[in-house]
């Protein structure tokens, strides 16, 4: 039995080419799969593949299965603590990068919930190295560890990187702590939604979905609280649902915001908010202390 022949067979059974490739490829221990094409696997190898294999038939979602995901150009390390990065944050992701490009150094940012550290993360390493800051901000110690695992993942640039105290948005931060760009994907399905695909329902932390009979409800406290922690001409940037674009402008404007936007996903569906805290429309002003 060849890693080849293992491969094939594992492509019959899973139907689906790209998925045997990556399992075959956390089994064996290396990304380089055809180098090793006609070489025989061991059996911890190969007992590593049958045990994944069977969380894949049991419905575990791919990406806990080989405990890594890609997002942008990152490959993070994941497990149920946390959410599975989806290319709809990606989008956020690029969102804020382009909001954070657009103000003079030095700036710090904040990735508000971050999870695997998916955005902060990419946020970091693909800013410059120098005059950037990247604080991440959980209430879960969990999800944490799972970002504190994925930051050596980006070099020199983890540097630039400071992770909280486990605490809920803004809280999380140190006192006084103010920052340019502050970017979330918080939870924003309503609970009972019937739209939540069943597999993310019965796999992915609750905490992280989950948000109040219409979603809104953490949307609600971050915006609430924004504009005590983002500086004069910074921005916020959120992930929301897709049928929620219209009453995000709406608490955004409520709440004082200025040049508010709902931008779409790849799909063209509302997916992003965007918007300046009361005073932020003038140049950005730096404190004095």
């Amino acid at each position: 039995m060849t890693w080849r022949r293992l491969l094939a067979e594992t492509r019959r059974r899973l139907g689906d080419a790209a998925a045997a490739r990556w399992l075959c490829q956390v089994a064996s221990g290396t990304d380089e799969l055809d180098d090793i094409a006609d070489e025989t696997p061991t059996r911890r190898m190969v007992a590593h593949l049958d045990a994944m294999l069977a969380r894949y038939d049991e419905g575990e979602p791919l990406a806990y299965v080989l405990g890594r995901w890609g997002f942008r150009h990152l490959d993070l390390a994941v497990d149920r603590r946390v959410l599975i990065p989806r290319p709809e944050t990606e989008v956020v992701a690029d969102v804020a990068l382009a909001r954070a490009r657009s103000l003079p150094a030095p700036i710090t940012v904040v990735d508000l919930g971050t999870g695997s550290g998916a955005i902060g993360l990419s946020l970091a390493h693909e800013l410059p190295a120098d005059g950037v800051t990247v604080w991440l901000t959980d209430a879960s110690a969990d999800a944490l560890d799972v970002a504190r695992a994925n930051l050596a993942g980006i070099g020199r640039r983890a540097a630039n990187v400071r992770i909280a105290e486990p605490g809920s948005w803004f809280d999380a931060l140190p006192a006084g702590t103010t920052v340019d760009v502050a970017v979330a994907n918080p939870p924003y399905v309503a609970v009972g939604s019937p739209l939540v695909d069943a597999a993310v329902t019965a796999w992915e932390p609750h905490s992280a979905l989950f948000a109040g009979a219409d979603g809104l409800d953490e949307l609600r406290v971050v915006i609430g609280a924004a504009p005590r922690h983002v500086r004069p001409g910074g921005w916020l940037v959120l992930e929301i649902g897709s049928d929620q674009g219209d009453a995000v402008a709406g608490l955004l404007t409520d709440h004082g915001y200025s040049s508010v936007e709902i931008l779409p996903d790849l799909a063209g569906r509302d997916r992003v908010a965007v918007g300046r805290p009361a005073g932020g429309d003038g140049e950005r002003r730096r404190p004095t202390n």
